[in-house]
């Protein structure tokens, strides 16, 4: 018998599957990348053969530095024409920045090592570095590097864009440099991306909304907080890759940057050049890429709003189940009453109604009434607790039946108030536009009118009626109030 940590296998079992992994071991694949024969890989940027280990153990390089020269990529490069160089072939992270003129922490976000979590648009003197969702890529003026991404299963996608990428390479006939043909096919590749998983997030959606309008259940909710998760990851990833679009077009620098043909011609752009044919390509991503993040809020929205519907649907059956055990609790008390009665006539006491001939059927519909009585007014007290309306001035919607019609008297008064308060204004007006009389000086007439302006723009509250409708003084004249439409005179002015 053999011994494989705390179980005993028998000796035959053992001996097969040793045998099975020195088959195992014997018939495994080299992990030697492949020769390319068909290929001749730069003389400065030769193709490392060897450090077997260091590339395909997953955990064997993690703890190394950014810096060492044994971390190794894999990338596909493409050349002027739009051929294909090098398919994914190893390369030294230290040789590739000494030939493409780059920094380690340029690499750093195209490493193929670490998860893509933040969209970046990077422009330098020798190319630029794209980091967008299953695309890391670097352009020059005359190569396109693709970098294999991580964890991107998604072939056909892929195929379809080195395909797309090789086709606008090869145009001779565009008017557009080397570099904006590359970054055109990057942007296309990346919207169709974002589309096709928009479409598959659209349809899931609408099926799980359809499903839940006819049933409301565990399962269901576990999706829709499922759905509503990886919403929110796509929305993020939205946004990250429309702010990296508008970080781009907001830096007139980088923008110059970009134009690598020009610069390598000799006519570098500056930041007061006209960069009119990349504005209109980043445009035209960014208001796309605009397009399917509002889509997503949208969808997004209606998933939270769908959610909380739900939830608020559970919380009212579940009271309508607490009330509806209530109720029984309440029935059951006035019946308990009854029993109580009963058991007191069912002791070995003698009380004198044995023998009354209607004593029987007196208590029975005594303790019947007393049970109805208790069971009605605690429902009835149920329904009053359970009962929950907006209040309007603190007082319960249920006590607005309480509250009375004004009395016309009232109503005349604050007419009444209302139209010497109008009155009263349009002399304060009137005073305020006369033309200064000898004494009269400017300030005054400037206090006069400022008087006016706020009486008009704060009127006062009809809260302020009194027995003296108008609260400036004295009540106006009869004659006043009997011709409405017109206004008295005011007093002259006092000269000062």
């Amino acid at each position: 018998m053999a011994h494989f940590g705390s179980e005993r296998v028998p000796w035959a079992v053992s001996r097969a599957l040793h045998a099975t992994a020195r088959r195992a071991f014997a018939t495994a694949p080299s992990t030697e990348p492949p020769t390319e024969s068909n290929t001749e890989p730069s003389p400065k940027l030769e193709s490392v053969r060897g450090q077997r280990a260091m590339y395909d153990h997953p955990f064997s390089s993690w703890g190394s530095s950014q810096l060492s020269p044994h971390i190794l990529l894999r990338c596909t490069i493409l050349d002027s024409k739009g051929q294909v160089k090098s398919i994914s072939g190893l390369f030294r992270k230290s040789d590739l920045c000494a030939h493409h003129g780059l920094e380690p922490r340029d690499l750093r976000k195209i490493d193929s090592r670490v998860p893509n979590l933040v969209p970046t648009i990077l422009a330098r003197r020798s190319g630029i570095l794209i980091n967008i969702l299953h695309i890391r890529a670097m352009v020059k003026s005359d190569a396109v590097l693709l970098f294999d991404s991580y964890g991107n299963n998604d072939s056909r996608l892929n195929s379809a864009f080195v395909y797309h990428l090789e086709y606008n390479l090869r145009l001779s006939s565009s008017k557009l440099p080397y570099e904006f043909r590359a970054l055109e096919s990057i942007f296309a590749s990346v919207l169709d991306a974002l589309r096709s998983e928009l479409s598959w997030l659209r349809l899931v959606v609408e099926d799980v909304l359809e499903t839940l309008e006819d049933d409301i259940d565990r399962e269901k909710l576990r999706m829709l907080l499922q759905i509503s998760r990886k919403l929110h990851g796509f929305l993020s990833r939205s946004r990250g890759i429309k702010t990296a679009a508008t970080e781009v077009l907001d830096n007139d620098e980088d923008m110059a940057l970009m134009y690598l043909t020009a610069a390598k011609e000799g006519h570098p752009r500056n930041a007061k050049s006209s960069m009119e044919e990349l504005e209109l390509l980043l445009e035209s991503f960014e208001k796309q890429v605009e397009e399917v993040v509002a889509e997503i809020e949208s969808m997004y929205a209606n998933v939270n709003n769908t959610q909380e519907i739900a939830e608020l649907m559970l919380d009212s059956n579940r009271n309508r189940i607490l009330s509806m055990e209530l109720r029984i609790g309440i029935v059951t008390l006035g019946f308990t009453m009854a029993t109580f009665v009963a058991g007191l006539f069912g002791m070995n006491l003698v009380s004198g109604l044995e023998e009354h001939p209607y004593a029987f059927y007196v208590t029975t519909a005594a303790t019947c009434i007393l049970a109805m009585i208790v069971s009605i007014n605690g429902v009835h007290q149920l329904a009053k607790m359970r009962r929950v309306g907006l209040s309007v001035n603190n007082l319960p919607s249920a006590n607005l039946d309480n509250i009375g019609k004004p009395e016309a008297h009232d109503l005349t008064h604050a007419r009444a108030w209302w139209w010497r308060e109008k009155q009263f204004r349009s002399q304060r007006r009137a005073q305020a536009s006369r033309v200064p009389q000898d004494g009269y000086t400017a300030a005054q007439l400037a206090q006069e009118q400022a008087l006016a302006e706020s009486s008009t723009e704060h009127p006062l509250d009809p809260s302020e009626l009194s027995t003296n409708p108008s609260p400036h003084g004295e009540p106006l004249p009869a004659a006043t109030m009997e011709r409405p439409g017109e206004a008295d005179e005011p007093p002259p002015h006092k000269s000062v």
